[in-house]
């Protein structure tokens, strides 16, 4: 071996870069490569999860605004709505005196329930079918028996209207079973309003009366409004949408009036008289 090849491998052996410990100064290690490129692919992948989370954020803000616009400023409608529903609320359950029997007056409350009571659908029909059963005029069976459609239409109509609004009372009460039956079960609007509005308003068309009879009809016709609130059954809009919907009521009834010739057709088939 050439004497300069033999100096030349002793000093690549005594080279401190060639010791172990330094080599990775000079060579990187194959587990350092990996270790990087996992650092990286990390950094990439957290670089993406911080990119969709702030994409996620900025669509999440440029939400917010717009439910926190329609939470904090309601359309105008749905503020009078509300105003006048809570206003409603109260009132009602001030005139609710007679709610129970530890009311401000609470003693009165079955003479005021006994008063509501006469605008009842089932003690109305019964006496109208009484009535047109011993009625012999063929005048007083054609008022009689379109009375009688009146009051099966506002049965029908009242229930309808509360089953499709299910509204409940200022005051919490089970309905008894004749409610049940009249489908008078919920408190809007008040049936028994709606009827007494609908008599009153058939009375005075269909039969003749004294001013003092005429005066009467009309206060009884308050008065069975009004018991339904002091009671507690009812809320004040609930007597006045009654009020309203048995006028309107009477006016249909007379739109579709059943002539003396048809109500003597269906006494016949039903066998009354």
């Amino acid at each position: 071996m050439p004497a300069h090849q033999s100096r030349s491998r002793l000093r690549e052996r005594n080279s401190v870069l060639n010791r172990p410990e330094f080599i990775s100064l000079t060579q990187p290690m194959q587990g350092n490569q990996d270790n990087r490129g996992f650092s990286r692919r990390q950094s990439g992948q957290y670089g993406q999860n911080q990119q969709s989370n702030d994409s996620a954020k900025e669509k999440d803000s440029s939400q917010l605004p717009e439910q926190d616009c329609m939470q904090l400023n309601p359309s105008f409608k749905g503020i009078a709505l509300n105003s006048l529903l809570a206003i409603d609320l109260c009132m009602s359950k001030r005139l609710g005196v007679c709610a129970s029997t530890s009311s401000t007056w609470g003693t009165a409350r079955p003479m005021v329930k006994l008063i509501g009571v006469t605008g009842h659908g089932i003690p109305w029909i019964g006496g109208t079918l009484y009535c047109l059963a011993r009625s012999t005029s063929l005048a007083g069976q054609e008022v009689l028996v379109n009375l009688l459609l009146a009051l099966v239409l506002d049965i029908l109509t009242v229930g309808g209207i509360q089953k499709l609004m299910k509204r409940k009372g200022p005051f919490e009460f089970t309905p008894s079973w004749i409610d049940r039956i009249a489908m008078d079960t919920y408190a809007f609007p008040a049936g028994m309003a709606s009827r007494a509005a609908l008599i009153t308003k058939f009375f005075l068309n269909h039969l003749v009366l004294a001013v003092p009879l005429r005066i009467l009809l009309y206060l009884w016709a308050f008065f069975v409004g009004a018991s339904r609130v002091m009671v507690g059954r009812h809320h004040l809009t609930d007597v006045f949408c009654g009020f309203v919907i048995g006028y309107m009521q009477f006016h249909l009834v007379e739109a579709i009036w059943l002539s003396s010739h048809t109500c003597q057709v269906l006494i016949s088939i039903c066998n009354i008289g």
